[in-house]
């Protein structure tokens, strides 16, 4: 039977001279403030020397003038672009909103925007091509967000967001035009599905064909 130990005599689950690059991994990837205990634990390392160590990286980044700075704020630690060089930070990600959409971008933006809340699958089916690429794209953008689960499936759901509307200039999704007079007849798509619907393959099941990316 092992000695109890308290947190301080914990073992150490990376070493001393490695856990300052540790902690520095782990909130390079935090998308929110990660507080001392959370880190202490995932480092292996009790909490005051993992505070102590925290203290010590956003004292080296001041001191050396990095672009970046390490925050205590809301009671977490967290990355932050440092101010000064805000106004660059600003002009690259203007630039890089003000950058076209692809041609798969705006279709698969346009299926969002009329079958919303809409999943992955849904609109893959509507284009007939894989959109996992390209909705990532217009999630980066944030010209689409997450709109909760399907009841049913629990695939995740996605609609257009507020910003989207600001970027074309409407006040709500009832400003969007009426799509009926651009759709063919229901009959004449039915025919056209059917056409284009391939044999199906001896053998093969439900769910083998891959749609490409697109």
């Amino acid at each position: 039977m092992s000695d109890p130990r308290d947190d301080d005599e914990q073992a150490l689950d990376v070493p001393l001279s490695e856990l300052r690059p540790a902690l520095e991994a782990l909130l390079m990837v935090a998308d929110q403030p990660l507080d001392t205990a959370t880190l202490a634990a995932a480092v292996g390392y009790p909490t005051a020397e993992v505070a102590q160590a925290l203290g010590g990286l956003a004292a080296e980044y001041d001191e050396q003038g990095r672009g970046f700075e390490l925050r205590s704020v809301a009671g977490g630690w967290r990355f932050y672009t440092r101010e000064a060089h805000a106004h660059v930070v600003e002009r690259f990600l203007v630039d890089g909103q003000q950058a076209r959409l692809t041609q798969a971008a705006l279709e698969t933006l346009a299926v969002v925007a009329y079958s919303q809340p809409v999943s992955r699958a849904r609109v893959s089916a509507v284009r007939g091509v894989n959109v996992d690429g390209v909705m990532r794209t217009l999630l980066a953008r944030g010209l689409v967000e997450e709109a909760g689960q399907d009841p049913t499936s629990g695939a995740h759901l996605y609609r257009t967001s507020s910003y989207f509307l600001e970027r074309i200039g409407i006040d709500s999704l009832d400003e969007l035009p009426e799509l009926a007079p651009y759709l063919p007849e229901m009959a004449d798509l039915e025919d056209d599905l059917l056409e284009a619907t391939p044999a199906p393959t001896p053998g093969a099941t439900a769910g083998d064909e891959t749609l490409p990316e697109q």
